[in-house]
């Protein structure tokens, strides 16, 4: 008699995220009990961080499992229903799980932020995933449900037809003490994901080969610094992987249901002159070094000196991290009346905008791992819901129709409508 697979299991369970993810399934399988266990490299260090951050559940199974042993990612999927992959970056070591995960009937959801190894992974997977009826999802944390989920949080609340949104995240802390808000692999993801970022223009093309149809009017995006009454302070472009991931939504849902794609543009606001010019002034020095090896080995080698104290090896300090906010607000314009078809042309002006937000704290390692836990829980319980049975696809696209927004509200991670105004 085969052996009764896990629920979940989660791989990379030693490394920073992985162990606060191990904290998170264990908070949230007291309430609602499912299986699970972790695995990784090293026996004695996944044991202890069981010991540390999961003391109640020492009896769960530890799996050893090497991105280097392609048998034993195999033999890791094959023991469980969902693998959820903090084994990062996924630039170097994603692909050969997603690959196990396939090959084995299992389904996968990461926390990636790399659009070119997301968009890849489904150029690549996507038919596969498909014919084996396995959901491959990334950005399944902070980037990128926030903003995501977000859009279809206001597209189902607009009541009407939404033309554009636009995204302005903010982030504060209220602990006195400096600490690092990064952790390496954050920094190592990012580095080599600005320095191959040419290489998307060819990927695409390939991804997408029918083109959006041309909306109007046409959302524009904004100077490189303005300031907006819905978001108080400076806000500048924000080059995180949110916008590419939500794109790939509003193209899914327009190409399988036939809803009009919203436009969009994404914004972070800094609340002082001093922060915006301080990351300006870093975020220039970090881009001009991606571009050659030695300067990404330089980055690489010190990454606290180069972040001005942001990143290091060790990660932020949990009483900063517990003590730190976010909110995503969200701008939606568009129209009261929906036409017929997404490509027909509104003849009159836009007439409504709702103000939308998604807000919770510790962002990066607290909110991530909840969002990270939930979507493979959803997938787990409401595969019915979602679409193709199976294929790899963005958080938007495949939880537009489960209860994932729902349960993250119940879990600290806040979707709300802030207001709605007709003209």
């Amino acid at each position: 008699m085969a052996e009764k697979r896990l629920d979940l299991l989660i791989f990379g369970a030693s490394g920073f995220t992985g162990k606060y993810t191990v904290k998170e399934a264990a908070r949230l399988c007291k309430n609602n009990p499912f299986s699970w266990g972790v695995a990784g490299r090293n026996k004695e260090r996944l044991n202890n961080v069981i010991k540390e951050f999961a003391p109640e559940f020492e009896s769960i199974p530890v799996v050893i499992a090497d991105i280097k042993d392609e048998e034993s990612l195999v033999k890791m999927a094959k023991m469980c229903k969902v693998v959820i992959n903090c084994c990062g970056p996924y630039r170097f070591y994603g692909e050969a799980v997603v690959k196990a995960c396939i090959n084995s009937g299992t389904h996968h959801v990461d926390v990636s932020g790399e659009p070119q190894y997301m968009e890849e992974m489904q150029l690549k997977y996507n038919k596969a995933a498909q014919d084996a009826g396995v959901y491959v999802i990334s950005a399944c944390g902070f980037d990128s449900i926030p903003c995501d989920l977000g859009i279809i949080f206001a597209q189902q609340k607009f009541k009407g037809e939404i033309n554009s949104v636009e995204t302005y995240l903010n982030s504060w802390t209220k602990h006195n003490k400096r600490s690092a808000v990064i952790h390496y692999g954050t920094w190592e993801s990012a580095i080599h994901g600005l320095h191959h970022g040419d290489e998307l223009r060819d990927l695409r093309t390939k991804l997408f080969p029918n083109k959006l149809p041309k909306l109007e009017p046409k959302l524009q995006p904004r100077g490189f610094v303005h300031r907006n009454v819905i978001s108080e302070g400076w806000s500048v472009p924000f080059l995180g992987s949110d916008r590419s991931v939500a794109y790939r939504s509003q193209y899914f849902l327009y190409e399988n249901d036939k809803i009009r794609p919203a436009q969009l543009q994404t914004y972070m606001t800094l609340k002082s002159m001093f922060s915006l010019i301080s990351l300006t002034c870093i975020g220039a020095v970090f881009s001009l070094m991606t571009k050659c090896k030695c300067g990404r080995s330089l980055l690489l080698m010190y990454p606290r000196f180069f972040s001005c104290g942001l990143v290091s090896h060790e990660g932020p300090d949990p009483e900063a991290m517990e003590k730190t906010h976010f909110s995503l607000t969200l701008s939606a314009n568009g129209w009261k009346d929906k036409l017929a078809e997404p490509t027909d042309k509104h003849t009159n002006p836009m007439d409504k905008q709702m103000i939308a937000k998604v807000s919770g704290t510790n962002p990066g390692y607290g909110a991530t791992c909840t969002m990270l836990i939930i979507s493979a829980l959803t997938v787990l319980r409401e595969a019915d819901k979602m679409p193709n049975n199976g294929g790899v696809l963005s958080p938007g696209a495949a939880f537009a129709k489960t209860t994932l927004i729902d349960q993250l509200n119940n879990n600290n991670v806040k979707f709300e409508v802030i207001s709605s105004v007709e003209k």
